[in-house]
């Protein structure tokens, strides 16, 4: 283990300290900045680590639940703190996380790695069922309750908020199950002769839960130091004068950054399987953490929340679904994939600046 792999994370959680108590100027931003790409970098190692010594599909579950659980503490602490300007907050959150995933992430994957190796394969037994849930649960999520009638549009009822939590969890509980334990083998990634890294000795118990303590600084330094920059990203955002959404994009990005690199390091060491894992099992971890605790907060401390999507993001929504089952159906990708989901990222992100 390098020297900036521990310190790295440390030093950022110092800045992160520094950046909450001093003004947010230039030299701020920059060191704050810094610290953030240290700590994503740092956070990436000592995941792969982890994955390692626990092996595949559990390594890649670790990081996406890691992720979500600080972001979803983050999402808490600006819904208690700021009110009914905070109703949409979730589902902006959730339905970014999704497009950024399934699009971003995956097109860059997929165009990477047939870049690299012309074509990849995976198991679609594994990507196929997580694909599955996580259309039900995005759907429960965010397109019935435009339609629903019991209350105003765009929101659910208390005992339809219960429901919806209850058949997020479950699905993410199942889908971790068999990810884990009955069809552990629809996960598992070829090797490629080529990877050192498959072949290395794994690490020992004592440098695993080093790692495991310094992965977790490192994600709370990067969510943490996203949070910290979102003023000087609404700052910029107002000085172009674009909706406030992007704001939420920028922040979910940054946030995603961890995951976005170990899955393309993956993709071009040509574990595919192993990029969608990560994708796929962060996207419903996303939905499967998050609803059900935000549910919780709304329903116990009577907070307001709209989870409807508006009709253009309906369209772009469904449109990400289709093509990823195309992408998904055959078990092999090719650089043609990739360059569609990216377009469909590029449309996310040019409509969300001009809607």
């Amino acid at each position: 283990m390098n020297i900036w792999q521990i310190f790295g994370p440390l030093a950022a959680m110092a800045i992160l300290g520094a950046g909450v108590w001093l003004p947010l100027g230039l030299p701020v931003i920059a060191l704050c900045t810094i610290a953030l790409v240290v700590a994503v970098l740092a956070a990436v190692h000592h995941a792969e680590v982890i994955a390692h010594q626990v092996g595949e599909p559990l390594g890649t579950l670790v990081l996406a639940v890691a992720v979500t659980v600080i972001e979803l503490a983050l999402i808490l602490s600006m819904m208690l703190a700021g009110g009914p300007d905070k109703a949409t907050l979730p589902r902006d959150t959730i339905y970014s996380a999704v497009m950024i995933i399934c699009n971003g992430v995956v097109g860059l994957c997929v165009l990477v790695g047939g870049i690299r190796h012309t074509e990849q394969t995976f198991r679609i037994e594994g990507a196929g069922a997580g694909l599955a849930a996580l259309v039900a649960m995005a759907t429960l999520t965010m397109v019935l309750p435009t339609f629903t009638t019991s209350s105003s549009s765009g929101t659910y009822t208390a005992s339809q908020l219960v429901f919806v939590a209850a058949s997020s969890i479950a699905l993410w509980a199942v889908y971790v199950f068999i990810q884990t334990v009955r069809h552990r083998d629809y996960f598992l990634p070829t090797t490629d002769p080529t990877d050192e890294r498959a072949h290395a000795e794994p690490p020992g118990t004592a440098q695993a839960w080093a790692s495991f303590a310094l992965l977790v600084v490192a994600l709370v330094s990067v969510v943490g130091l996203a949070k910290v920059l979102s003023p000087a990203l609404e700052a910029l955002v107002e000085s172009v004068h674009a909706p406030k959404t992007v704001v939420g994009i920028a922040i979910a990005m940054l946030v995603l950054l961890p995951e976005t690199w170990a899955a393309l390091r993956a993709a071009r060491a040509n574990r595919l399987q192993t990029s969608l894992n990560l994708a796929i099992g962060s996207a419903l971890a996303s939905i499967g953490l998050t609803v059900p605790a935000v549910v919780v907060a709304v329903v116990v401390l009577h907070l307001p929340l709209v989870l409807g999507l508006e009709a253009k993001d309906l369209v772009l929504l469904a449109l990400t679904f289709v093509v990823g089952g195309i992408t998904l159906a055959s078990g092999r990708t090719n650089v043609m994939q990739g360059a569609v989901h990216l377009v469909i990222f590029a449309a996310f992100l040019f409509l969300s600046i001009v809607p």
